[in-house]
């Protein structure tokens, strides 16, 4: 079954950055880099870039996670949701463009991931937090 790239649905993006903040404290994300999901069968999966400031004192570092989801869309599991949110690396800010760059050649994907600054990925946090919040 051939693979379908797809825009990342806001439900999709909603539920991937709570759990984006489940590991990595908004308030030291530094820019998220969200790729286009891609569709097979019944199964959505995506990858985000986290970029999140370091607690080391006078180094400009930051730890590079990637977080990756899985969504199943249809069937019988219609809506299980997967995520897991992987620190891989310790890097200055500029590094996390390379590594955005390497992600997206070995995904053999041609369109530009979603770039998302720290303030704008902690205001969309808190309203995501604020629909879900009973």
């Amino acid at each position: 079954m051939a693979q379908q790239t797809i825009p990342l649905s806001s439900d999709a993006r909603e539920r991937l950055l709570l759990d984006i903040a489940d590991t990595v404290p908004a308030e030291r994300i530094a820019e998220i880099h969200f790729f286009p999901p891609i569709r097979q069968g019944p199964l959505e999966t995506g990858v985000a870039v986290v970029a999140a400031e370091h607690e080391v004192v006078g180094r400009e570092r930051h730890v590079v996670y990637t977080a990756r989801y899985r969504w199943t869309r249809k069937g019988p599991d219609r809506g299980k949701w997967e995520c897991e949110v992987v620190a891989e690396a310790d890097a200055p800010l500029g590094t996390v463009e390379a590594v955005v760059r390497g992600v997206q050649q070995r995904a053999n994907e041609t369109t530009e991931p979603e770039h998302v600054g720290g303030d704008d990925a902690r205001a969309r946090i808190t309203e995501a937090r604020c629909r879900t919040t009973p």
